[in-house]
């Protein structure tokens, strides 16, 4: 009797391993947000003018030391345009133009999908916080005792705005969520202490901005990068539920097309 076990003919059809997928997924979602000029822009080229502008020119008061100060607002600039206003547009556009409808019906699974933006978008914030990161410290930024515990900071801020792009960006139609990604992007500067900390703002303003995602992940980063203390319990609890409410929102109401 002829013998038919697995792995006797080659190709061997079925699906491919889901961490293989996940590797594939994860290096198309990368070359994608690499490739694409606005999303560069977004990414880098305004996170390193922000930070050599403001830390050089010095028509904005801010707390000493500078450099750290500016260093952390623009890493919150950077963990927000990545993780929220790229991926909620180029997530919006993938819907348009069925993408992600086609990578479906080719077998992959939709936690892939998800995944793999989320897997993308946490290699863009890495490469962004080490390119900042050597530019603060040329500025003459220089890492504390406590700096570590910076980085679970950024990948939970990360997590947030990756979770709350999602949402947008698999809820509406691409020309508006193109607007509201940009408009909420403007907001949330404003009202995040990106450019100076909450600590200066009026107390309804801190209040308010304090409760936002872009708020609470300055907050934090601020404590730990610039006056060397661990964050507030409030900053990370304000981090946490937006995250948890952006994901169970986005596994649960996302539109594949």
């Amino acid at each position: 009797m002829t013998d038919l076990r697995p792995g006797t003919f080659t190709p061997r059809p079925g699906p491919a391993p889901v961490g293989r997928m996940l590797r594939a997924q994860t290096s198309f979602e990368l070359r994608l947000l690499i490739r694409n000029g606005e999303q560069l822009l977004l990414a880098l080229v305004i996170p390193i003018a922000a930070l050599i502008g403001l830390s050089i020119i010095t028509l904005i008061a801010l707390p000493e030391p500078r450099v750290a100060t500016v260093f952390a607002g623009v890493v919150v600039l950077a963990v927000l345009s990545t993780g929220f206003t790229s991926l909620a547009i180029s997530t919006a556009f993938d819907r348009r133009y069925a993408v992600t409808k086609r990578l479906i019906g080719a077998g992959v699974p939709r936690r892939a999908l998800l995944a793999g933006k989320s897997a993308a978008v946490g290699c863009v914030v890495a490469g962004q916080v080490v390119v900042l990161g050597v530019i603060a410290v040329l500025l003459g930024w220089r890492p504390t005792g406590v700096t570590l515990l910076a980085l679970p900071i950024i990948g939970l801020g990360a997590a947030v705005f990756t979770g709350l792009g999602l949402l947008l960006g698999g809820l509406l139609k691409a020309e508006l969520v193109l607007a509201l990604a940009n408009l909420l992007w403007i907001v949330q500067i404003a009202l995040g202490g990106v450019v100076a900390p909450l600590t200066s703002a009026p107390g309804w303003l801190a209040t308010l901005g304090a409760a936002t995602p872009a708020g609470a992940l300055s907050s934090a980063l601020h404590a730990v990068l610039t006056a060397g203390t661990a964050p507030s319990a409030a900053s990370l609890l304000v981090l946490l539920a937006w995250g948890v409410a952006g994901w169970a929102a986005t596994l649960q109401w996302f539109k594949w097309q």
